[in-house]
């Protein structure tokens, strides 16, 4: 399942209802002490994460006295069927679990701030004199509903073929959003099994002290743990199953023979296993350098680090495996105790965890360098509006604004010459090229180090280029415009370029002579970054992407990303020039190039 939103309400500083959507990657952005961490450990309360308990000093201080606590989560991808035991299967929506917008809508609450908090979902469910309540009846009851309207069951024993066959006797259900509790009954069997198809909430803090149990290190250790046990699910319910009936067989026959000797107190005692095995408790995993000083021990710059491989690894992992449950992966302040390279690192990790199916990323930053690189969809911008309290503002152009003026986010004033690009992906392609072109002995600008040449993706959306473009609309520096040609006639970008050329103010604008700019990327280079073995048709207006689509197992949008980042890796000045014969990219940079100072 994939969490689309959280909602919030009482809960520490978010005293009115708050939603927040939650998308694949998504950015809490704010001062210091304005609420994102405690996005971050509400979650944590809601998928039971060690780290965060509820105390009842969570309860929002300007709460009323008789006011709940309310942890919500909604969400989508739920499963087709509910199996509650051997003989009763089921559905949301047979039982009226699902929200108006067809999704499982699931709220912690904690009466009046207090208790361990009680599970319900929020859902078009009946409410007509009769079946209101229906899911928590017990089967006495239900029999005895199905009596009174004369209802013939087959299966009697099941409470879902009596609730299937009351509910259908009803003309009018009279259905209406309301809370159900999922505590007991069939409502407690249906909260189990929604338990087991719940994404694992992984959280990462910034603030951990340097132990072995919460280190940076240690942490994604057990993440790895209790994946690996995931996974495992099913053969450890069949070890947890069997030393049920054998420890059962002992204790009833000890209970047989105790029978023979106290009849009394023998009918007094029943068997009962107390708790569920804890099986993430018995495997301990740990990394040791080779001098035998364990990682947490070192510096926190480098526990980060180890940080980066994780993630890295994970998405390698979840890419091959596509395990069916989802991971949601919180992390609290990735940048802290990192040069600025690393924290691009970390942010490319991100991104490429959350393209992933079954897998959502939730940061929380402050820092404008982390911030600048997020594109809008992502952004959730936490804030104190003129009343005083929490505000979140999402999903608006506005966004950029308050956040430029929240954290101070000013651009670069070395800037001399703008690249403007299509997107992202183009922005990719001419660092990599600038990378081995200067490694080969070419003289061009170095586009991942040099401030004077800013990059922007026309098609993108981030905050720095939101900030870039507001500057570049006053600045009077040159612009460089770089479009595909595509396969259109005339091309789309014909118009915008012949404007850009004919402005005299020494910008200048380009067109593609091949389709885009992956087809600049030699077919080597193409099958070594993707690990082909096979020979690809390629030519100046072949659609790459969508050609290597049909021979590996990549979305397009990620076909696109590696084309752009690692394929590019792969080239040298030699192969450009068998693909690029008329050579249109030293063309590009030398335009670059002739416009700095």
């Amino acid at each position: 399942m994939k969490l689309e939103k959280l909602i919030l309400e009482n809960y520490r500083g978010y005293q009115e209802r708050t939603e927040i959507v939650i998308n694949e990657l998504t950015a809490l952005i704010g001062r210091n002490d304005v609420g994102k961490t405690t996005v971050l450990d509400a979650l944590g309360v809601f998928f039971g994460h060690k780290l965060c308990k509820y105390d009842i000093s969570d309860k929002c201080v300007y709460a009323g006295i008789d006011d709940d606590v309310k942890i919500g989560c909604v969400f989508s991808g739920v499963p087709e069927n509910l199996v509650l035991d051997a003989s009763s299967q089921t559905t949301f929506n047979d039982e009226y679990l699902l929200n108006s917008d067809g999704h499982l809508e699931l709220h912690k609450i904690y009466k009046k701030g207090k208790g361990s908090g009680a599970i319900h979902a929020y859902c078009r469910h009946p409410s007509a004199r009769g079946v209101k309540g229906i899911l928590l009846k017990k089967n006495d009851e239900l029999k005895a509903i199905a009596q009174s309207l004369s209802i013939n069951v087959e299966d009697r024993r099941s409470n879902v073929s009596l609730r299937q066959s009351i509910y259908q006797e009803n003309e009018d259900l009279r259905l209406t959003d309301q809370l159900v509790s999922l505590s007991k009954e069939d409502g407690k069997a249906i909260w189990e099994q929604i338990q087991t198809y719940l994404p694992h909430f992984a959280l990462f803090r910034a603030d951990r002290p340097s132990t072995d149990e919460e280190s940076e290190v240690q942490d994604p250790m057990k993440a790895a743990v209790v994946n690996a046990l995931s996974e495992l699910e099913s053969d450890l319910n069949d070890i947890k199953q069997r030393v049920k009936e054998r420890a059962l067989a002992v204790a009833t026959n000890t209970i047989s023979h105790l029978n023979d000797i106290d009849p009394n107190l023998a009918q007094q005692l029943a068997p009962e296993f107390k708790a569920e095995p804890k099986w993430d408790s018995i495997f301990k995993l740990s990394l040791v350098g080779d001098d035998g000083i364990h990682i947490n021990k070192r510096g926190s710059g480098v526990r980060r680090l180890i940080l980066i491989s994780f993630f890295k690894a994970e998405a390698e992992r979840i890419k091959q495996e596509n395990s069916g449950r989802g991971v949601i992966y919180a992390i609290e302040e990735p940048e802290t105790s990192q040069h600025p390279s690393n924290q691009k690192l970390l942010l490319e990790a991100f991104s490429e965890l959350a393209s992933l199916e079954n897998c959502q990323v939730l940061l929380t930053t402050h820092v404008p360098a982390l911030a600048g690189q997020l594109p809008l969809e992502s952004i959730r911008h936490i804030h104190r509006n003129a009343s005083g309290d929490l505000a979140i503002t999402q999903d608006s152009d506005s966004v950029y604004e308050y956040i430029a003026k929240d954290l101070g986010v000013l651009p670069d004033s070395r800037a001399q010459v703008f690249l403007c690009l299509e997107g992202p992906n183009d922005v990719n392609f001419f660092k990599g090229m600038s990378r081995i072109l200067l490694r080969d002995g070419v003289e061009v600008p170095d586009l991942n180090t040099d401030p004077r040449v800013v990059l922007l993706p026309l098609g993108g959306s981030t905050l720095k280029d939101w900030v870039n473009r507001h500057y570049l609309k006053n600045i009077g520096k040159p612009e460089i415009h770089i479009y595909d040609r595509d396969t259109e006639e005339p091309p789309a970008y014909q118009q915008a370029c012949d404007k850009v050329n004919g402005r005299g103010d020494g910008s200048i604008a380009f067109l593609t002579s091949k389709r885009e700019a992956e087809n600049y990327l030699h077919v080597d280079a193409i099958k070594e970054a993707f690990q082909l073995g096979i020979d690809l048709d390629i030519d100046a207006q072949t659609d790459i992407p969508n050609l290597l689509v049909e021979h590996t197992s990549y979305k397009e949008s990620n076909v696109k990303k590696k084309l752009n980042s690692r394929a590019v890796s792969f080239m040298n000045k030699e192969l450009l020039e068998q693909v690029d014969t008329s050579g249109e990219v030293l063309e590009w940079f030398n335009a670059i190039s002739s416009r700095l100072n």
